[in-house]
């Protein structure tokens, strides 16, 4: 089984502009997730999926495998699925350009899942929820099944599910075939009402395995996120 990590690295976000190329201890941003991607011993290859020659120019002085993709995507999973079109690989990790402490551990237990060859798309959930991050719209929440596959994602919790939260980590694990077939459907109507993306697959029979650790880890969003970064 190839597998092979792809970290989508659009520059002029909306919300913290280039902050994919902000340096940290003199370093950008993507690179150190990059280099933390390369330690997973499951994947075959690290790429970096760009969309501008300001960011190739910069990661090429840190030897950083990069594909140019259009600046037109509307995700992250688009830019991936144009990234890996015309590579041979049976599993496609995505991998945020904002977790500089992404941990290998955790790509090698989410391509670990593709074994069992009826899984079609993982990701990863952490057991360390308390009632503030259950009310952080911003703390994406995700409901699971017995079986450890997810029921449903929210941003404003439910009463009647207010026990049974895990809090969601934006990455994911595909089979190609999956993505191909994830990213050629519309988006449906929980993913365009929720604003979640994950809901594309709920809606359409994707199941999304679930494995569970500890505590996740944080994205770089926004400015506030860098300054607490920094204090940690």
């Amino acid at each position: 089984m190839k597998a092979i990590g792809v970290i989508p690295a659009r520059l002029h976000s909306n919300r913290f502009p280039k902050k994919i190329l902000h340096l940290i201890d003199g370093k950008p941003m993507v690179v150190h997730v990059y280099e933390q991607a390369l330690k997973a011993k499951s994947l075959d290859d690290v790429i970096v999926a760009i969309d501008a020659d300001e960011t190739e120019t910069s990661l090429n002085e840190w030897k950083v495998k990069t594909i140019m993709t259009s600046d037109n995507h509307v995700s992250g999973t688009d830019r991936i699925q144009e990234a890996v079109a015309d590579i041979e690989v049976d599993v496609v990790v995505n991998i945020q350009g904002d977790e500089p402490t992404i941990n290998p551990l955790l790509i090698d237990e989410l391509v670990h899942e593709f074994e069992d060859k009826t899984i079609e798309m993982a990701t990863v959930a952490g057991q360390d929820m308390d009632v503030e991050k259950i009310m952080d719209v911003n703390a994406v929440k995700v409901l699971l099944d017995a079986g450890g596959f997810a029921v449903n994602f929210r941003r404003v919790p439910v009463p009647s599910e207010m026990g049974g939260y895990y809090h969601h980590m934006g990455i994911y694990a595909y089979r190609k075939t999956s993505l191909k077939k994830f990213t050629d459907l519309p988006a449906s109507v929980n993913e365009r009402s929720l604003n979640l993306e994950q809901y594309r697959a709920l809606d359409n029979g994707i199941s999304i395995k679930v494995i569970l650790t500890d505590k996740v880890t944080k994205g770089i969003d926004i400015i506030d996120d860098l300054k607490q970064f920094e204090r940690n």
